[in-house]
């Protein structure tokens, strides 16, 4: 199998008072095309920063990661960006999506960055996926959080990206709107063989997918 991600010896230092602190320490691990990887572990353990360093959000103190076969501190800020663009779709947490946009035009973004001639068909292709069909139109502001995150599903999946990062997908869900969107999550990933990677703290939702990294202090257990 080829290795879509690989994180080879990552340690992410930040200044705290007058010493450094080491968020995450030496820490390695791959992770084939296709696959599903939950990591996990309790609060403040670097999840998210290692998700962002993943992506190429942030930038390590030591160590390297490839993203689909390039390595991406090799890059610029802007080389780093079009990689994600290419080959990257996000899920936040907090949804993240335009509030003066509807759902369609919301799912239609990422595409018209792209250059996409047919930006609203896949759109609202993506949309009808989800189940939102009927709620294409409507603002952010008239949806509920669950739909808010279906919205933010159809356009993290609307590119077909390679990998799809979610941080704390389900954290502002109630348990059974969070189910749902997880089901949707590793449908569209079986669907398209997207590879997911996300950061919960969820042990039932890590379950589901087919692989779990636990950090521990900044340290892969």
């Amino acid at each position: 199998m080829v290795s879509i991600v690989q994180a080879i010896g990552l340690t992410k230092q930040v200044p705290s008072g007058d010493q450094m602190l080491t968020i995450l320490r030496e820490v390695s691990f791959a992770v084939n095309a296709g696959e599903s990887l939950a990591i996990l572990g309790a609060s403040g353990s670097g999840k998210s920063t290692l998700l962002g360093l993943l992506a190429g959000l942030d930038v390590p103190s030591s160590g390297s990661v490839y993203l689909d076969g390039a390595d991406l501190f090799a890059l610029d800020e802007d080389g780093r960006a079009r990689l994600r663009g290419a080959a990257a779709g996000f899920v936040f947490q907090s949804f993240q999506l335009l509030p003066a946009l509807n759902a369609l035009e919301n799912v239609m973004l990422p595409l018209e960055l792209q250059g996409a001639s047919d930006a609203r068909e896949r759109a609202a292709d993506s949309l009808r996926k989800v189940g939102l069909g009927e709620r294409m139109h409507h603002l952010p502001k008239h949806l509920s959080g669950g739909e808010q995150q279906r919205v933010a599903l159809a356009r993290a999946f609307v590119t077909r990206p390679k990998i799809l990062f979610a941080d704390e997908p389900t954290g502002n869900l109630d348990a059974a709107t969070g189910s749902q969107v997880i089901e949707l999550m590793l449908d569209l990933n079986r669907a398209q063989g997207t590879t997911l990677i996300l950061v919960t703290h969820d042990e039932a939702l890590a379950r589901r997918c087919g692989r779990q990294l636990r950090l521990e202090a900044g340290r892969v257990v």
